[in-house]
């Protein structure tokens, strides 16, 4: 039996220490399924074809500016087993420092990134039951996501680019599982240093 050590069993948070979520800003955000499983559709000829869980994502996607009022949401692309958009916040919110804890008042990114996986993966389950959608291991989406705040807006339209065009790069993306750069290696849901959109 394995008995739990903290100094080797937790959980490092990827988000930046100090760094508040809250204020405005534009984030680039990418999630991925549990597994990398392929639940959302395929790539045919280069183009996304999402299926019915695809497109059950891409709506609660949209949902996020019904349910949040400070959310814009920007471009978005659903791939097999993860999805890309960018995100701005504070959009139109009340910017103030909040007098109790001095922290802003708007919608933190985790906030609804957690809000976006829970009604996806509720949705989702009552797929499964209802119309036989493929199961899911255990969760839908990894415990993390991947956040990159957005510095500029030379970069943000690099990043959205980028986006556009990731089905185009299917082939090559280290979260496709049949891959050519899948050989012999692990990966958490993160983009690289050498990513083409970084600044």
């Amino acid at each position: 039996m394995r008995y739990y050590n903290p100094d080797i069993h937790h959980r490092r948070s990827i988000r930046l220490k100090g760094y508040d979520y809250s204020q405005t800003g534009a984030y680039f955000v990418t999630i991925c399924t549990q597994n990398r499983e392929c639940l959302f559709g395929k790539i045919v000829d280069k183009e996304m074809i999402l299926n019915d869980p695809g497109r059950m994502v891409e709506k609660w996607y949209r949902e996020l500016e019904n349910k949040f009022a400070d959310i814009v949401c920007d471009q978005c692309t659903i791939m097999p087993n993860h999805i890309h958009f960018v995100i701005q916040t504070g959009v139109g919110a009340d910017l103030r420092v909040c007098p109790d804890t001095g922290e802003h008042i708007g919608s933190p990114l985790h906030t609804v990134i957690q809000w976006f996986k829970t009604m996806t993966t509720n949705e989702y389950i009552r797929g499964v039951k209802q119309n036989g959608w493929s199961t899911f291991p255990g969760k839908l989406w990894q415990r993390n996501y991947y956040e990159h705040i957005v510095r500029n807006e030379n970069e943000l339209n690099r990043i959205r680019e980028y986006i556009v065009n990731n089905p185009l790069q299917w082939e090559l993306d280290r979260e496709n599982p049949n891959g050519r750069r899948d050989k012999g290696r692990t990966h958490r849901c993160a983009p690289t240093k050498d990513e083409p959109w970084r600044a």
